[in-house]
């Protein structure tokens, strides 16, 4: 006797003669494997450090699962521009940039809860700007944007009398280390703002700024003045201030020729911060 074996598949079938009995075979669909779904969270505004100072830079799973066999790369404006590398449970130091090589610092105290965080040390102004906290892998790819700002507050001005011009006396203030490049300006002792005759800013190797400015103090004009330098990111600022008085200015005798020659003892100056 011949019995017939059937397959069935979505809605077509085959049969084969088998002795005794009929088979049918049926196939369903296998689900397509996703990975896990998953977020990779910022700090969602501007992080501010201090140059010379630490900085963590935090970033995260949402929601919190273990991030221990993940990998997870911090990067500049490139893929390939590595800040820091973790794969495969260690870090990968070889592929660092050479100017972060040695000052960074992978948090794993969090690491099971999804806390990927980065330690940056000694801050510097070449570290400004926007990073990349990042989850490649194979089949998913998840990243975050974070955007480092970096500043320091630099010296209190610095007052000197520079000479003879313009009938009175051309006053120079100074202050350096700062970033990023601050405001100058001056005012008098009612808090007016007083035109500057130049200001000249400079920026060193280190990529801090020094800034000069000068102002020309005559005999009509308020004696008592005041430069200020402020640090716009971190609202903060510095001043200094001159006293001059004004019936003295009227007494110099310069030689416009050879202005060192000025008996300046005439004049009595008062500089205080």
């Amino acid at each position: 006797m011949k019995m017939k074996l059937s397959s069935c598949f979505h809605g077509c079938t085959a049969s084969v003669s088998l002795p005794g009995f009929v088979i049918c075979f049926i196939i369903l669909p296998i689900p397509n494997l996703e990975p896990a779904q998953y977020t990779v969270i910022g700090p969602g505004h501007p992080v501010t450090a201090v140059v010379g100072e630490d900085i963590v830079l935090p970033c995260h799973l949402s929601p919190p699962m273990n991030a221990e066999n993940m990998e997870v790369r911090w990067f500049r404006s490139h893929f390939s521009s590595v800040v820091h590398l973790y794969r495969k449970e260690k870090d990968q130091t070889e592929f660092q940039m050479s100017e972060y090589l040695g000052r960074t610092e992978f948090l794993k105290d969090g690491i099971r809860n999804g806390s990927v965080a980065l330690r940056l040390r000694n801050v510097r102004p070449s570290d400004e700007g926007k990073y990349m906290c990042s989850f490649p892998s194979i089949s998913f790819f998840q990243d975050a944007l974070l955007e480092l700002k970096v500043a320091v507050i630099g010296a209190a001005p610095l007052i000197s009398v520079e000479g003879y011009q313009d009938g009175g006396i051309r006053v120079m203030c100074r202050s350096a280390g700062w970033y990023p490049e601050p405001e100058v300006f001056w005012r008098d002792l009612s808090g007016q703002c007083l035109p500057s005759l130049s200001e000249t800013k400079l920026q060193g190797h280190n990529g801090l700024f020094e800034m000069r400015t000068s102002i020309i103090i005559t005999e009509t004009s308020n004696q008592n003045i005041f430069c200020y330098i402020r640090s716009t990111l971190l609202r903060q600022e510095k001043e200094s201030a001159i006293s001059i008085a004004g019936q003295l200015l009227s007494k110099l005798q310069c030689d416009h020729q050879h202005t060192h020659t000025c008996n300046w003892l005439k004049v009595r100056i008062c500089l205080w911060q």
